[in-house]
């Protein structure tokens, strides 16, 4: 195999070590990203074990051991690849909901954009992985929160932007969205399913996530840090 091209900085004067150094952490960072874009697509088309550091490192332009120095491991990569995927993912599942007018619309667009990708699977199997490899586990739990308070300032958002009214604490419906989202898409890959019929088994077992207001109900939602605002009723939410 013809020796693979290795990105370095742009050439700096000697005189100007911060500009290197800053040059340095942007090519470095570039790197990284590649090494993951490459790494999340392998490893979902042929799983942990039939990917091989020299397979990533060859469809990244890249040498193996620039693997093993930003990531040490294979599985350590694994994870990181999973972990950034469900990110995107749960991203992209708010962006689509952002388009909704009523909560069933936000719940539908929610369930759509998270099925119709296998990043909830790709996770999933980050997860199993942590079981074997507790020193990974960490960074799964980070994601997990991040997907869960970025889920519920979003639910959030929604509920005050419309004026709904919730029916669950927008953190608890954050935190059962995804624990749903991660069942039924297990429970569907091994059954065969398509990605439509998980979609309407999510939508089936979230039911209801809020209710428009009828006239004179002045319930409110409880933010965090709105002391002076009413309890809430509770708020089901997503991602």
């Amino acid at each position: 195999m013809a020796p693979r091209s290795v990105q370095t900085a742009p050439e700096t004067s000697a005189g100007d070590p911060k500009h290197a150094a800053r040059a340095t952490r942007s090519a470095g960072r570039q790197m990284r990203s590649r090494l993951l874009d490459v790494a999340s697509r392998l490893f979902k088309e042929r799983g942990l074990s039939g990917t091989s550091i020299s397979d990533i490192a060859a469809a990244a332009d890249a040498f193996p051991s620039q693997i093993t120095y930003y990531f040490r491991t294979k599985e350590a990569l694994f994870v990181e690849a999973a972990c950034r995927d469900v990110l995107y993912l749960a991203r992209a599942a708010e962006q689509a909901a952002l388009q909704a007018h009523t909560p069933r619309e936000y719940t539908r667009a929610l369930a759509e954009t998270v099925t119709a990708t296998d990043s909830v699977a790709f996770f999933t199997e980050a997860l199993t992985l942590t079981r074997r490899r507790p020193d990974l586990a960490p960074l799964v739990e980070r994601t997990i929160e991040r997907l869960h308070g970025e889920g519920m300032r979003a639910y959030a958002g929604q509920i005050e932007r419309h004026g709904w009214k919730t029916l669950r604490d927008p953190d608890a419906s954050s935190r059962r969205f995804w624990a749903l989202a991660i069942g039924v898409m297990v429970e569907g890959h091994a059954m065969g399913r398509s990605a439509e019929e998980m979609c309407s088994e999510m939508l089936r077992v979230l039911g209801d996530q809020a209710t428009t207001r009828t006239s004179g109900d002045n319930t409110g939602l409880r933010l965090v840090g709105d002391r002076d605002a009413p309890d809430s009723p509770d708020g089901e939410g997503s991602s």
